[in-house]
């Protein structure tokens, strides 16, 4: 960058860096005033008589050397100062001077900062040498000065622009990838959502379409299909509302770990699992974070079950104290698998992202024969 503008951003304070590279519409101005300078240089060889040709010479590589630019500024100053050298044999280092008060400026657009100060340096050495050299004829060089620092301030000025140009540039590409990474993440977060609620009321009406081929049944499986279809759609509008950012519903579901325990404790008891609940899911202690994720599990540990439990009791244990909330869920290991039954397979993942997200502990696996999930959320 051009100047370090706050001492916090970079320790390089006033440093001058590397310039940035000249933009299309800079070179092709640039070009085009060396072919005009140039051109009208060799032009006057042809027009008045006399011309000295070394003066000319000089007069062309003087301005020639702008081309350099373009490529390195470093031998571009080296080029015009073996010019001024060049020039004192034609009697023209004068011009030559102004031609150097005018490269100042590329000097200032593209250098870096030994450059620009070794310039000064010399350019200010160059022009005492002519204004004193010759102490019978003294040489005004006071318009190559103020040329020299006009054109300086023009190319730090454009220095500026283009170092700024660049910052845009970058930021708005960093912009981009965040913009990009959110709507990921929003994606995730509705495919989440999605699944956790949806995927668990299709696993009810799945397994309850399997039941009405038994009549004692029937009546009980279509009433539970018709409650899953209900809560389905809530769902789906749940997601959908918190989606758009629009106001919600009364009513919506908002996480509430006691509701999700008596919903997943009927459900399962409707597939014919005995259900003991032990530990009070409405204990204010039991931060919302917590809540919210034990809610979850517990929907999600109930969808598995329905799925893949054999025969047996299922246990739903919370566990409260002052440093941490812990929810445990057993149910028996499966015998056989169910038949046609939805499976997503993101279930224990989904699970451990929240309860790792929240700080806490998660563990999924076999446990004196019975599977179990355990999470335990800190308090604070």
């Amino acid at each position: 960058m051009a100047f370090d503008q706050s001492l916090r951003e970079s320790p390089g304070v006033l440093r001058i860096g590397r310039g940035e590279r000249l933009g299309a519409v800079e070179r092709i101005v640039v070009l085009a005033a060396i072919g005009i300078v140039v051109s009208i240089d060799i032009i006057g060889l042809f027009l008045p008589p006399g011309v000295e040709l070394g003066a000319a010479a000089i007069s062309i590589a003087s301005t020639a050397v702008f081309a350099l630019y373009l490529w390195s500024p470093v031998w571009a100053t080296v080029a015009m100062a073996v010019i001024f050298g060049l020039s004192f044999f034609s009697g023209t280092e004068t011009q030559v001077l102004t031609a150097a008060a005018v490269a100042a400026g590329m000097v200032m657009r593209l250098g870096r900062g030994s450059l620009i100060f070794s310039y000064i340096g010399v350019f200010l050495l160059s022009s005492a040498l002519i204004a004193f050299g010759d102490t019978r004829v003294p040489v005004n060089v006071g318009v190559q000065m103020i040329l020299a620092a006009v054109s300086g301030a023009i190319g730090y000025a454009l220095r500026l622009g283009a170092e700024r140009g660049s910052r845009l540039e970058r930021e708005l590409v960093v912009q981009v990838e965040k913009e990009h990474e959110a709507v990921l993440a929003e994606r995730r977060w509705i495919a989440g959502e999605l699944h956790d609620s949806i995927a668990h009321h299709l696993t009810v009406v799945a397994l309850h379409v399997q039941m009405l081929d038994d009549p004692t049944m029937t009546s009980e499986s279509q009433e539970a299909i018709r409650v899953a279809a209900r809560k389905a759609m809530a769902d789906l509008r749940f997601v959908i509302e918190l989606a758009d950012d629009g106001p919600r519903s009364a009513g919506m579901q908002t996480g509430d770990l006691d509701s999700a325990v008596d919903e997943a404790k009927a459900e399962i008891e409707a597939a014919g699992h005995p259900v003991v609940a032990t530990g009070d899911p409405r204990d204010e202690r039991i931060p919302r974070v917590a809540e919210i994720a034990f809610a979850r599990i517990v929907r999600e540990s109930a969808t598995n079950i329905l799925k893949h439990a054999g025969p047996g009791e299922v246990a739903i244990s919370l566990d409260i104290d002052d440093d941490s909330a812990a929810l445990t869920i057993s149910s028996p290991m499966p015998t056989t698998p169910r038949r046609d039954l939805p499976s997503s397979g993101t279930g224990l993942n989904r699970m451990a992202e929240r309860v790792l997200g929240a700080s806490g502990e998660f563990t999924a696996g076999e446990v004196d024969g019975a599977w179990q999930v355990a999470a335990r959320l800190p308090m604070a």
